[in-house]
């Protein structure tokens, strides 16, 4: 019948003129900590339907701009949000997310955000502003915000965390309770080993400064693991739940993660089996080195078996104040990649300022290993292993550098000595 098929065209075609033609309604997107094994917040998000078509939020967003009800819109989707919550009462946080507008006039808005808390039976502990730092030009008025926030009990979460202008400067002066990171970085990660490196930096550095970090966006198996061994404290993302509405007949979610959890522990633990095999092995290397040094073998034939492992790239000898004796045992004899570098060439150099060369001293019945660093001879990032040697009567430090990214794609932790 081609009359209605024409209708029903024109009718998916119709869009509203007015936010008061859109229903709403709220969905709740599960988040995880990883520590615990169980499900700890919900993050609401606004869904729109006009004449039974879903409304995009940008296009909802568009109207209330459009007719100058940023803030009244905000409002709105708070009550309606906290109502929905409380209705089924979950022992979690719940995530609100706080548009620009609503920081404008911190006062008035927070004091519709306790009224609500109040009118649905919400300590404003129980829930978490989102608002991204980047969002308003206006930062004294945000700040006005978080501050008066935190006064009244509400904790603070930065969204977005990552993107546009970013800056950990305006995260000390907002301090925080959780930090989300942006899904970007994560997928970044999951295609590049530096960046999975950075990324497991970022969440490091955020908790050290006080912080609880969110990975938000994970979507598949992969970007869980990833997720997962950054340590970070919060996860989010489709794999483990998407939006919907609480109270509706489904499995427990802890019963979802947890499998999930247990996947990632099975693969973990096989690397773990792998990463430990090849730690040995290179352990097994360097103390045949050490000992064709100290029985008087030159550098090249005492390192000929070391530097055939994975990872290896050249050893070296200081003495005792640090400065490198003769040159390099290289896993590339010629240096056809290069064709300039004066940093190469380091016989003589002096190296006693480096962490390699006073652990070996300090601890000198040890293999030691030193925290990531970009060497100078091929500007990549680098960990050196170092060992003192007795070598015709004089104590030297005997050295070793891996590239630890050709290792394990860039996933292979060192311990602090083998």
């Amino acid at each position: 019948m081609p009359h209605i098929a024409s209708f029903n065209r024109a009718r998916r075609g119709r869009r509203p003129h007015r936010l008061a033609d859109i229903e709403f309604s709220s969905a709740f997107q599960p988040i995880f900590s990883p520590t615990h094994q169980r499900l700890v917040g919900y993050e609401a998000l606004m869904r729109g339907r006009y004449d039974e078509q879903p409304v995009s939020p940008p296009e909802v967003f568009k109207l209330a701009e459009k007719a100058d009800a940023l803030a009244s819109l905000d409002r709105q989707l708070q009550s309606l949000h906290m109502r929905q919550f409380a209705r089924h009462a979950p022992s979690t946080w719940l995530f609100l997310n706080i548009t620009p507008t609503t920081c404008i006039q911190p006062a008035q808005a927070l004091a519709h955000l306790d009224r609500a808390c109040q009118s649905q039976g919400l300590h404003p502990e129980q829930v978490v502003l989102e608002v991204v730092e980047t969002a308003t030009d206006d930062q004294a008025r945000l700040l006005d915000f978080i501050h008066l926030a935190r006064e009244q009990g509400f904790q603070i979460a930065i969204d977005d965390f990552g993107v546009g202008d970013s800056n950990f400067e305006r995260v000390w002066q907002l301090e925080p309770l959780i930090i989300k990171i942006d899904r970007s970085l994560l997928v970044n990660a999951e295609a590049h080993p530096r960046a999975r490196q950075l990324l497991n930096g970022l969440v490091s550095m955020i908790r050290e400064s006080g912080s609880l970090v969110l990975i938000e966006g994970i979507e598949t198996p992969a970007q869980a693991r990833i997720a997962l061994a950054t340590e970070a404290d919060l996860l989010q993302g489709f794999l483990f739940g998407r939006p919907d509405v609480l109270g509706k007949p489904r499995n427990v979610p802890e019963l979802d993660f947890g499998r999930h959890l247990a996947s990632y522990r099975q693969h973990s633990q096989r690397n773990s089996d792998q990463h430990g095999d090849y730690l040995r092995q290179l352990r097994e290397s360097l103390l045949d080195a050490c000992h064709g040094l100290t029985d008087g073998h030159d550098l090249e034939t005492a390192c000929g078996k070391l530097l055939t492992r994975d990872g290896v790239q050249r050893c070296f000898l200081l003495d005792q104040a640090g400065i490198q004796q003769g040159g390099l045992a290289s896993k590339n004899h010629v240096r056809r990649d290069v064709y300039f570098n004066p940093l190469y060439q380091s016989s003589g150099a002096r190296w006693s300022h480096r962490d390699y060369f006073r652990q070996a001293l300090e601890r000198p019945h040890r293999i030691n290993v030193c925290r990531p660093y970009v060497a100078l001879p091929d500007a990549v990032r680098t960990v050196t292993l170092s060992a003192c040697i007795t070598r015709g009567g004089n104590t030297q430090v005997f050295c070793v550098d891996l590239h630890p990214d050709a290792l394990f794609d860039g996933q292979l932790d060192f311990p602090d000595s083998l």
